[in-house]
């Protein structure tokens, strides 16, 4: 059994964290998650074991989706998580009156291999216990390059056969269906975004090369 606790405390101060909402105010920490802290979550993740989902498809009313997924309920890691910063970064957001009080305690895990992606879909909110509602989704990119940039060879054009990841992208839309932001796998790095009747039309484009592992939960309010 993995001791996701012990796996986390190692990881609490090291955010590089991209914080979008649909006012487009952004904030970076510049540190990162180490290798050999996201290489154990991957590691826990893959012993636990994920299992393959799809869906019926936009002919049917619901987003394109192929990737694989494991989860678990975990509130004292929910905890840890929130308690690294994720608590002062929300300690002045309200959302109708109501205040940040953690994450969703259920944590789950997704793989994209070569090929798969998720379409274009909006997350809904959810009603959790004493009178929590989720309003915030909160994606920790477990693999990915360990820097935004993409080489460019000598003539102009993106050089991809040093990056581990290509692909994969968390791509946003307005509601003109034109792209507000694209944000890159990076290893370790975070990225929140407001879900629910507010939430921006979004896709994880397909994974090109390697696979694309991310950690996701939830930022409740009250």
């Amino acid at each position: 059994m993995w001791d996701w606790h012990n796996i986390f405390f190692f990881c609490v101060n090291n955010w590089h964290l991209l914080f979008l909402d649909d006012s487009l105010c952004a904030d970076q920490v510049s540190n990162f998650f180490s290798p050999s802290e996201t290489k154990a979550f991957i590691e826990a993740a893959e012993s636990l074991g994920f299992t393959h989902q799809g869906s019926l498809g936009p002919a049917r009313g619901e987003a394109y989706r192929d990737n694989d997924r494991m989860s678990l309920d975990d509130p004292i890691l929910a905890k840890f998580i929130w308690e690294s910063g994720l608590d002062k970064i929300f300690s002045n957001i309200k959302l109708q009156g109501k205040e940040a009080v953690g994450l969703n305690p259920n944590i789950r895990f997704y793989r994209y291999k070569v090929g798969q992606r998720f379409g274009r879909h909006i997350d809904e909110s959810v009603d959790l216990e004493k009178g929590c509602r989720t309003q915030y989704t909160l994606l920790i990119y477990l693999s990915g390059n360990l820097s935004p940039k993409v080489k460019h060879d000598s003539r102009g054009k993106q050089d991809s056969s040093t990056l581990s990841l290509v692909g994969g992208e968390t791509v946003f839309y307005d509601e003109r269906r034109g792209t507000v932001a694209e944000v890159a796998p990076v290893e370790g790095m975070a990225l929140l975004h407001i879900h629910g009747i507010r939430c921006m039309l979004h896709e994880a484009r397909a994974v090109v090369k390697g696979i694309k592992y991310v950690l996701r939960s939830d930022v409740a309010f009250a």
